[in-house]
């Protein structure tokens, strides 16, 4: 194996902001963090599942408990206005760093997943009936593809899904069979969290348009590791995670067209979101604080903040550019003896992220012994069961590559592969 490769982002410094790195493991799982039966170093390759967080981020979040603790947009005394700008500001750096038109495109939620419940049930339960369809795809996350199941369910409109290939792409001739002008709403994922896939998503923009069809794009492994434009894109909706992109976890981003936000009534109710009430009515607050009801996720905005501007000093370009890397390499290593099954397109053309099978050797067993060499991958189906299905196999095991992941580290994991090779011999 070859680990002599030049890096397009500074590995080392950035490994210097992440202390969790430096911990070992092996030992007690009851006990959080590090203990004396932890003697084996790290490898953390569950980046796909979430990412680790640098200190800039987690200093973020202690300045603002100990410096400015308060609630937002509901106080006229000093810490609630600080807090107020700090958390107003984050929504700008949001719109800023996707190329939103503004705050009032940028809602905060607490993950992808209600990002994708609160289109559907502000939108989907006015806006959908029997004879209409949503078109989404045979790679989507149970974010996605439960949720628009249900809908459909509710209201009538009937759920297609575009097919994949052999390398796991999408059939776009397909795509364009299935969204016609019954066609209310395409929904389908970036990258797909299994396969790598890097989907044509403004392609599929583009074809619910020519429908007068909305697009949501499901970004939570784009964002995190690449440039993305959502002008450029030209979705409608695209939402993504801040535990996967070096935030904390318990925030979300929803991006929507302003108009067709406008047009929505909210998901929740309560405090925060209303303008006037009476016992009779009420009349919401202007975007995005119509959708965010009760008190906010105000320092997880905060940190989210300081994590796209750790991104941003780095380069999205270049993050691109180390994940490609990373998966590329891993892809050559793993499929060297022609006995693992890596699952969707060739490495030098998928996100950072490899779900593979060694032959005999189940998902979890596999991922039972990485973790013996202090590896730390996923195993099961992702929340990607029925793409498991269509692919033949209960789980796959899946390591996913950032910024501070190294090609020594992947050769960590092809040693803990060959392991378990020589185990089930």
């Amino acid at each position: 194996m070859s680990t002599q490769r030049t890096y397009p982002i500074d590995v080392a410094s950035i490994r210097e902001d992440f202390p969790i790195l430096d911990r070992h493991v092996g030992g007690d799982v009851t006990v959080a963090g590090e203990s004396d039966g932890d003697t084996e170093p790290l490898v953390y390759l569950d980046n796909g599942a979430t990412s680790q967080t640098p200190r800039q981020v987690v200093d973020a979040i202690v300045d603002y408990y100990y410096g400015y603790n308060s609630n937002v947009h509901r106080g006229i005394h000093q810490l609630s206005q600080e807090a107020s700008v700090a958390y107003e500001a984050a929504h700008d750096r949001v719109a800023e760093f996707i190329n939103a038109a503004g705050r009032e495109e940028i809602v905060f939620t607490k993950n992808t997943t209600e990002s994708m419940n609160l289109v559907a049930y502000a939108w989907g339960l006015e806006e959908l009936s029997p004879g209409d369809s949503v078109v989404t795809t045979e790679m989507e996350h149970h974010a996605a593809l439960v949720t628009w199941q249900q809908i459909c369910k509710k209201t009538g409109a009937e759920l297609r899904f575009i097919r994949i290939d052999g390398e796991g792409r999408l059939d776009m001739d397909h795509a364009a069979e299935l969204i016609d002008d019954s066609t209310k709403m395409v929904s389908a994922v970036h990258i797909s969290n299994t396969l790598g896939t890097i989907n044509p998503v403004s392609d599929l923009c583009d074809l619910a348009h020519e429908h007068d069809a909305y697009a949501f794009i499901d970004g939570a492994q784009a964002v995190p590791t690449r440039p993305v434009d959502v002008a450029a894109i030209d979705a409608d909706f695209y939402a993504f995670s801040g535990h996967k992109m070096l935030g904390p976890t318990g925030i979300g981003v929803l991006y929507g067209k302003e108009s067709i936000l406008e047009s929505m009534s909210p998901y929740l109710y309560g405090g925060e979101m209303i303008r006037t009430v009476t016992y009779e009515e009420s009349t919401w607050e202007d975007l995005p604080w119509k959708f965010e009801a009760g008190t906010p996720v105000i320092e997880q905005g905060i940190a989210l903040h300081a994590a796209i501007d750790y991104l941003e000093d780095i380069g999205m370009e270049n993050v691109q550019r180390h994940e490609e890397l990373l998966a590329e390499y891993a892809y050559e290593e793993l499929t060297a003896h022609g006995d693992v099954e890596i699952y969707g397109p060739p490495g030098d053309d998928r996100g950072g992220l490899v779900a593979f099978n060694l032959e005999g050797v189940h998902a979890h067993d596999l991922s039972s012994i990485l973790n013996d060499y202090a590896v730390a991958i996923r195993a099961g189906d992702h929340c990607t069961q029925p793409l498991h299905d269509k692919l033949g196999v209960a789980a796959s095991a899946r390591a996913s590559f950032y910024i501070y992941n190294t090609t020594e580290e992947i050769d960590r994991l092809v040693e803990a592969v060959d392991a378990a090779r020589q185990l089930f011999a």
